[in-house]
């Protein structure tokens, strides 16, 4: 319990609770209360509106594990993990880890993207997986099931219990812009880096107009639903996006519209919907449950910022983080950073 212990010994107060070495125990760590309970040590304090409602978003999603952990899922999100931060090279990932024993799943979920990327090399490092959610409660146990060892802790990854650079690696695949902002993320997890650490994240690009108009628009309309009656309501879309996959037909666009990001060439009738028009996720290999999962994952957050790269530049030269790599696509922006 190597987080744990060095967790707790930043404590305040603390009560031992009554049961095995941890279990029941209450600690103050930075005026902020803390309670271990099944294996972790999770985080009280009140949220703001947008992130409790993330919280509760991502603990139901990561919950589904049946839509995300078919072989097919799981090797797509592989390869797309593999090729943006390590060009596709997976000797590169022991490189990096070289020497760099604590390692922060900043966002860990269910551990879905750590466990795709790093596998095995986990194994080398100490590993702590943070999330707002109870998501940890099913990453715990997907570490388990292959037989690595890890720790968690159920907390703000903007507001963790640790004084100064401690970190030789974090990873933030996805997360950084479900917080209240992106920047002040970036910013406070690099404070929290040794120099040469390295800091992986992956954060969502902004879109053409209209796009982010109707993304906003159908993330506020589900806004008010619970989070099965969201991912019912966004079943039809999904379906949509899958009808339109199975077109299979191509549009030549003649000449480029600016105004509304659109290139000129030719692109499938799914694509020219789902990057300019509405997010409505599709492969031919999935089943609706797992574009589903997708789906869900965009538009049921509160808080979902997208961010330029120019934004993302900016942010990490300001938080003393040398870009060794970014990796723009229209989807988002993945960066591996080094601290200075």
């Amino acid at each position: 319990m190597y987080w744990t212990e060095r967790i707790l010994s930043n404590a305040e107060t603390r009560d031992n609770g009554t049961e095995s070495l941890f279990e029941g125990m209450r600690a103050i760590i930075g005026g902020t209360t803390y309670t271990f309970s099944e294996g972790i040590l999770r985080q009280e304090r009140l949220y703001s509106e947008k992130q409790e409602q993330t919280k509760e978003a991502f603990g139901f999603k990561w919950k589904k594990r049946d839509t995300y952990e078919s072989p097919s899922v799981k090797q797509a999100c592989q390869e797309w993990l593999l090729k943006r931060y390590f060009g596709g090279e997976s000797s590169e990932i022991a490189s990096l880890l070289h020497g760099r024993k604590n390692f922060l799943d900043a966002g860990c979920g269910s551990g879905f993207s750590s466990l795709l990327l790093f596998g095995d090399h986990l194994a080398s490092v100490r590993y702590l997986g943070v999330d707002i959610s109870n998501a940890v409660d099913v990453a715990k146990q997907r570490f388990a099931e292959r037989g690595l060892p890890a720790e968690f802790l159920q907390a703000d990854l903007t507001n963790l219990p640790f004084r100064g650079p401690v970190f030789d690696v974090i990873f933030s695949e996805g997360v950084l812009h479900h917080t209240n902002s992106t920047e002040n993320a970036v910013s406070y997890l690099a404070g929290l880096l040794r120099r040469g650490g390295m800091f992986l994240f992956y954060v969502y690009n902004k879109k053409g107009p209209v796009r982010e108009f109707v993304d906003d628009y159908v993330r506020n309309h589900i806004r008010s639903m619970s989070d099965q009656e969201a991912w019912d309501a966004l079943m039809p879309l999904t379906r949509l996006g899958a009808a339109l996959g199975r077109l299979q037909v191509e549009v030549d666009v003649p000449e480029a519209v600016p105004f509304l990001g659109i290139p000129k060439g030719r692109i499938d009738i799914q694509r020219l919907f789902y990057w300019y028009v509405m997010k409505a996720y599709y492969r031919p290999d999935w089943t609706d449950e797992e574009m589903n999962h997708v789906n869900f994952d965009w538009y049921r957050p509160s808080n979902c910022w997208r961010q330029t790269p120019e934004e993302v530049t900016r942010w990490c030269a300001e938080a003393e983080l040398r870009i060794r790599k970014m990796d723009v696509e229209d989807a988002g922006i993945t960066v591996v950073a080094e601290k200075v």
